[in-house]
């Protein structure tokens, strides 16, 4: 048994090709129905999304897993060659596989460090396997953990905190401008994806109003349907710069299309409350004296971007952080998956059996006194035959299914059903706790001398 993962992504492969390995929601039931088809994989998990197509899979024997789902790329997505992809896909298995399923799920593989869409594309990803019966003991601990140490590494870190994209930038300085967003309005000059982006970030945080014009007004009714706002035909915004607390330019003007003046008038209507200009046209179009106004506050591409770099290099320094928490987790997963190997939970088990007979003896050897020591040794012997005889046919069963296809789910039935896992969690804290004391005592002893 092995776990691997395949695939491609934002770094290894371009737009043009990823897309054409790209499989939609609609898609994505039958094509891990399709996957689980391939001889030699025993569990399947599908993640598509705009920067990586993956396969995770429990397969039967490492290199014939790594060739079928290569084999599955390339009967699922038609058009393209081998030779035109194959150099692009990377392939990890064991500790490496299961490392970068968490580091995909905590967003360090991501194209920006620490956005938050790909935990949820992933527990989306993982919902739709389970419910196609694809994943089964190993990828579905291997998830729920990715899952859990994303979570950790945001509560630990700082790793998403902090604007790292233009349009974010600005709605946090807006934030510093107001205190609060709520109840603001807006005014977008232009469409520029970005402001567009700045826009709707502005309405997720409170802002009441949106007003939007552009050169084509049919473009700005457009627009305004899809913000919920007001369109104004471009000669007509100077009337409404006084109503705006925050506006965006963004045109593809070669000349400043808001002047001192118009940002002079609007703030003496405005009772000198400030205004916060956003301009992220190049050339700009706004012009840069109205930062000598009073309340005025004017931000340009490059300012915002000198805040996102900033931002970025913060991110990185707590990836690091990151990247440990992974690496400690990683250790605890391995530990549950040696746990699987059929050896180690036969000896738990008859350790387990042996430790209630030890006790239970223990128990009633006061009522015994009356009995010799050799009619003591054959009542535990006796306790100790009846053990062996109730353990030997599940132990029996549990060496000749552990090399079946559902081998890791009756390895794992039996750590459940003997509460195996508890027992050794109890007997380790237990250890740990000893020595904690100890140690604790010796720098006790160590403060005092």
């Amino acid at each position: 048994m092995d776990i691997i993962v395949v695939g491609l992504n934002h770094r290894t492969t371009p737009i043009e090709i990823r897309e054409k390995f790209s499989i939609s929601d609609a898609q994505l039931r039958e094509a891990l129905i399709r996957l689980k088809s391939y001889h030699g994989i025993d569990e399947g998990l599908i993640l598509s999304t705009c920067n990586r197509v993956e396969v995770c899979a429990v397969v039967q024997q490492l290199q014939t897993g790594f060739q079928r789902i290569k084999e599955f790329f390339e009967d699922y997505h038609t058009g393209l060659s081998p030779e035109e992809w194959n150099a692009s896909l990377y392939l990890y298995s064991a500790d490496e596989a299961v490392r970068h399923v968490f580091r995909v799920a905590s967003s360090l593989d991501s194209m920006v460090i620490g956005e938050p869409q790909i935990l949820g594309q992933l527990k989306e990803a993982f919902n739709i396997a389970m419910h196609q019966k694809a994943t089964g003991v190993i990828l579905n601990k291997v998830f729920r953990k990715a899952i859990s140490v994303a979570k950790r590494v945001r509560t630990e870190t700082k790793i998403a905190e902090n604007a790292v994209s233009i349009s974010f930038a600005a709605v946090e300085l807006a934030k510093k401008v107001f205190g609060r967003l709520e109840g603001k309005e807006a005014l977008l000059v232009g469409a520029g994806e970005m402001a567009e982006l700045a826009v709707r970030h502005l309405l997720d945080n409170g802002v009441r109003k949106v007003m939007i014009t552009t050169r084509n007004f049919d473009n700005a009714i457009e627009l305004a349907k899809r913000f919920d706002g007001i369109p104004l035909r471009l000669e007509e915004f100077p009337r409404y710069l006084a109503e705006a607390d925050i506006l965006i330019c963004s045109t593809g003007a070669s000349h400043y299309v808001i002047s001192e003046e118009h940002i002079g008038k609007a703030i003496q209507r405005r009772m000198n409350r400030p205004i916060f200009l956003i301009d992220i046209s190049v050339p700009r179009n706004i012009d840069p004296h109205v930062n000598r106004i009073d309340n005025v506050f004017l931000y340009d591409i490059d300012d915002l971007q000198l805040i996102v770099d900033a931002n970025l290099e913060g991110r990185q320094r707590e990836a690091l952080k990151a990247e440990g928490i992974i690496s400690e987790e990683l250790q605890g997963f391995n530990k549950w998956l040696k746990s699987l190997e059929v050896v180690p939970t036969i000896t738990a088990l008859r350790e387990k059996a042996e430790e209630i007979r030890r006790v239970e003896m223990n128990k009633f050897i006061s009522k015994l006194s009356h009995l010799s020591p050799e009619q003591r040794e054959v009542v535990d012997g006796l306790i100790a035959s009846i053990i062996n005889k109730l353990l030997h046919s599940p132990l029996v069963a549990l060496k000749d299914e552990s090399r079946s296809k559902n081998g890791a789910l009756y390895v794992e039935a039996v750590r459940r059903l003997f509460n195996l896992d508890k027992d050794l969690h109890h007997r380790h804290h237990s250890t740990a706790s000893d020595k904690e004391d100890s140690a604790a005592q010796d720098e006790d002893a160590e403060t005092k001398s």
